[in-house]
């Protein structure tokens, strides 16, 4: 491929990257919900002094949230390159690269989870416990409804993070924004297309941000 691109093919070149990173974020980010949702709940009810004390999977639950946090991105990439050849039958391309992004989110969005449920009043939980109110009831009725700000506030940085790491991701063939920036961009010395894909990249993560303040703004209002 030539090294000078016409101004056509540049913006064909950043939209199909750019979608491919939409899928690899959106993807990422359902998976990363259904999982990291509930794995962030039963972190706080296992605690010792909460509704269904039990330390020892607390424990170890925690254990295993804090070495998928503690672990840098691109070595997380690396070594679940097997289990995404096991899972997706490649280690290239998008669908390929939403394993290891999942799975580098989820312990981030978990403690995120964590942290937004101990911040309800603890009077709350009291009161369903005190009229009979069983675990499922506290968490459904008092613990995500009263935590709903915090966990969408949570969920909007789990998905710039998420951007970030879909563009990490290029750094195996895991397409998008991030590949075509090192593959295209860097590689071959082509200034317009890194410009372009930091363009991109800028303002996906600003209209993220964006739209996830609005929304816990119009919550705490409601509230």
């Amino acid at each position: 491929m030539r090294s000078s691109l016409d101004l056509n093919e540049l913006w064909q070149m950043i939209a199909t990257a750019t979608l491919e990173t939409l899928y690899m974020v959106g993807l990422a980010g359902l998976f990363t919900l259904l999982i990291g949702l509930p794995l962030g709940v039963l972190l706080f009810i296992s605690r010792r002094n909460s509704i269904l004390p039990l330390p020892h999977l607390n424990a170890l639950l925690g254990t295993v949230v804090n070495i998928g946090r503690s672990l840098p991105f691109v070595v997380l990439l690396i070594a679940l390159i097997p289990l995404t050849r096991l899972i997706v039958g490649t280690t290239l391309g998008s669908a390929a690269a939403v394993v290891p992004i999942t799975l580098g989110a989820i312990p981030f969005f978990a403690r995120i989870v964590e942290n937004a449920l101990d911040e309800v009043a603890k009077g709350r939980i009291e009161a369903i416990v005190s009229m009979g109110g069983s675990g499922w009831h506290v968490v459904s009725k008092v613990l995500l409804p009263e935590a709903l700000p915090a966990l969408l506030a949570g969920m909007t940085l789990t998905l710039v993070m998420l951007i970030g790491f879909s563009s990490m991701a290029g750094v195996i063939g895991g397409g998008g924004l991030g590949d075509l920036a090192i593959r295209y961009g860097y590689q071959r010395f082509n200034q317009p297309v890194m410009i372009g894909t930091v363009v991109v990249l800028v303002l996906m993560v600003q209209g993220v941000q964006m739209m996830g303040d609005r929304l816990v703004r119009r919550l705490a209002h409601r509230r």
